[in-house]
């Protein structure tokens, strides 16, 4: 039986993980607000090496359409400023000559669409996650059957792996869902 108590406590940190990353990857899908995550993956050069924004300087949100970069050196700004233009992210940075502001512009319908399937895609990438940590966990148990676990025993593991599942399926189908609604409200 403890064999089957570790393949269960091994599924559930699995699909743990799993949703943790989807909640990752959701806060990086913009929501029409202003979000320092927005810009969690521009580097930028810092003495000959590319760096993350957040290595060199604090990023904050002014307000809910204001993002401010205040970089640690004063020397920083302009390259600070020209990683974010080639990011490519449809921010337009101004450098006050402290500070660099980003207003954050509304979101078009169309693109709030976008950026809803992209938090469904993401979301459906989790439940793969999940239903192959339930096959792993399935196999070990079939496994543990061949090797004499009792079959009334197997089957009750089984059903507890695929309930376990469900619980985890709902938990996406929340975030997804309240995804939505944040980035479809104005």
């Amino acid at each position: 039986m403890k064999d089957v108590k570790s393949v269960m406590e091994n599924a559930k940190a699995a699909m743990d993980k799993a949703v943790g990353h989807l909640e990752v990857q959701l806060t990086k899908v913009r929501a029409g607000k202003a979000n320092p995550a927005m810009l969690e993956n521009v580097q930028t050069e810092y003495y000959g090496s590319k760096v993350p924004i957040s290595q060199v300087a604090s990023i904050n949100t002014q307000d809910s359409r204001t993002l401010v970069i205040q970089p640690w050196e004063k020397s920083m700004l302009t390259p600070i400023e020209k990683a974010i233009q080639a990011a490519n992210l449809g921010l337009n940075p101004q450098n006050d000559g402290v500070i660099i502001r980003i207003l954050v512009p509304p979101l078009t319908e169309e693109r709030r669409k976008d950026l809803v399937k992209t938090a469904k895609a993401e979301g459906e990438e989790a439940k793969v996650g999940i239903r192959n940590i339930r096959k792993d966990a399935m196999e070990h148990i079939k496994k543990l059957a061949k090797d004499g676990l009792p079959q009334d025993e197997a089957k009750d593991a089984e059903t507890k792996v695929q309930q376990l599942t469900d619980q985890y399926a709902i938990k996406i189908d929340k975030h997804i869902e309240q995804k939505e609604k944040e980035i479809l409200t104005v």
